[in-house]
């Protein structure tokens, strides 16, 4: 593959316009500082780096089709477990399967549809700012609720969750709009975690630990046609 282009697809991405504010903060504060005490100049431009990379914004290829579920964080999976759905969440009570996804400062926090649907619900609740790998945090921690329903009438849930360092969460759909699979939807600044709430029998493909690429990764199957992996069935 050709260096050129392959620095350009990896490090000249679009940004996101969330990002722009905090990039402008942290360079101009970055300048400010250094002129007033030079040896700043060198942690002043990795940091304005930093901020660069985290609001990275990657062009993505998604599976289309009307029934895999693709992942809609980057970040690593925490779990996969079958529990009751949150009371603040707007699903059928009952037990449903959640992937929780953590997002570290370095993942790519674009968050996108996992499946192609209307959201029928949102609400929002402040809360913590507890490690958002622990499991207090999907109780406890500032959380926003996402329900979307597909084609077909199946629902799925989303809970966007601030973490240590995430201060705020930003949602990019309402109530009434028709989502395409591995859209955008929102973004969550400076490290966080997303829980997917799925029905319980669908069959899983990825399991604690393994990492994921939002709106390419297929994580599950809503037609049940893909068998759930026995790693997985084990994890």
């Amino acid at each position: 593959m050709n260096i050129f282009k392959a620095i350009k697809e990896e490090m000249l991405v679009p940004i996101h316009p969330a990002g722009w504010p905090f990039i402008f903060i942290f360079v101009v504060a970055s300048l400010l500082i250094t002129i007033f005490w030079e040896p700043f100049i060198l942690p002043g431009t990795l940091l304005s780096l930093w901020c660069v990379y985290f609001f990275r914004n990657p062009v993505r290829t998604t599976p289309m089709t009307d029934h895999y579920v693709v992942a809609p964080a980057d970040g690593r999976v925490l779990s996969t477990g079958i529990g009751p759905v949150p009371a603040d969440l707007d699903l059928p009570e009952g037990e449903w399967r959640r992937i929780a996804i953590f997002m570290n400062v370095f993942d790519v926090h674009v968050n996108r549809a996992p499946v192609a649907g209307q959201v029928t619900a949102t609400s929002y609740h402040p809360g913590q700012f507890f490690n958002a790998s622990l499991d207090k945090a999907a109780d406890e921690n500032e959380r926003q609720n996402i329900v979307m329903e597909t084609a077909d009438g199946q629902q799925i849930g989303m809970v966007q969750i601030a973490g240590l360092v995430a201060r705020r969460i930003l949602l990019e759909a309402g109530v009434g709009d028709r989502l395409a699979i591995g859209q955008q939807f929102g973004i969550i600044r400076f490290g966080s975690r997303v829980d997917l709430w799925i029905p319980a029998a669908t069959p899983v493909l990825v399991m604690p630990g393994q990492r994921t690429v939002a709106g390419e990764t297929v994580i599950a199957d809503l037609s049940g046609a893909l068998a759930e992996p026995a790693e997985v069935r084990q994890a």
